[in-house]
């Protein structure tokens, strides 16, 4: 009888609704839903900004001097892009948690392949896992090029964002690394925005053909904006 006492069970812990909500499938895609449509409002916002570049450097260099300065005076200098940066970073990392545990968890679930797998289904898998890899990699190349200065050539000078752009997209490898992430992007987008949609519960049988039609739309207006940029530089309309 002591003995049965000794051994009862405690009562299983609940889990906390936070740690039970990121714990789940739905939970992992609704984080990554959320946190790649922050990264796509970023995407449309930033290559606004890019395209100021031909209107001359006078304006470009000042938009780049903008965005140290937005908030102010209420805020201190770059303050506002800090937060911007923390947001995103933090989006980011968000994004490519939870890809990874869902897609380690869709390989524990099935771990011998289907006979038939559906070849669409199968396709967007890969090119959103391959496209997000290149995405990560050009992230970290794009940052240490364009911000800290520490990989580009030419000379980086600092407060001058047109010079430097001209700079990079006048090499070969500039506009290679540039170009295949940017056709990256448009993949990812096309893809990610319809999939976030479904996750969202946005998407039905009535919506899906707009749906599409909006991610192939954002798709293309994103990946040929951004890579206008390096081939106004290697025609010469940006030099």
């Amino acid at each position: 009888m002591a003995l049965a006492t000794r051994t009862a069970r405690r009562p299983d812990r609940q889990p906390s609704p936070t740690r039970g909500f990121w714990g789940s499938t739905v939970g992992k895609k609704t984080v990554m839903a959320v946190s790649g449509l922050i990264m796509l409002g970023y995407l449309v916002a930033h290559v606004m900004g890019n395209l100021k570049v031909f209107f001359g450097p006078g304006e470009f260099n000042a938009y780049g001097h903008w965005l140290r300065t937005m908030g102010d005076p209420v805020l201190h200098y770059s303050w506002a892009l800090w937060l911007v940066r923390i947001v995103l970073l933090a989006a980011v990392a968000a994004h490519a948690v939870s890809a990874y545990q869902l897609s380690r968890r869709d390989i524990k679930a099935r771990p011998t392949a289907y006979v038939h797998r559906r070849r669409g289904a199968s396709y967007a898998t890969r090119t959103m896992r391959w496209g997000g890899i290149i995405l990560a990699l050009f992230i970290v190349w794009h940052i240490l090029d364009l911000t800290t200065g520490t990989v580009h050539t030419g000379g980086f000078e600092e407060g001058k964002p047109y010079q430097n752009v001209v700079d990079t997209f006048s090499t070969w490898y500039g506009n290679v690394i540039y170009i295949v992430a940017m056709l990256a992007v448009g993949l990812h987008v096309r893809h990610g925005f319809w999939s976030a949609a479904q996750t969202l519960g946005v998407g039905s049988a009535r919506r899906d053909r707009a749906l599409k039609l909006i991610a192939n739309g954002l798709a293309l207006v994103l990946t040929v904006g951004f890579i206008s940029v390096p081939v106004a530089v290697m025609t010469g309309i940006v030099s």
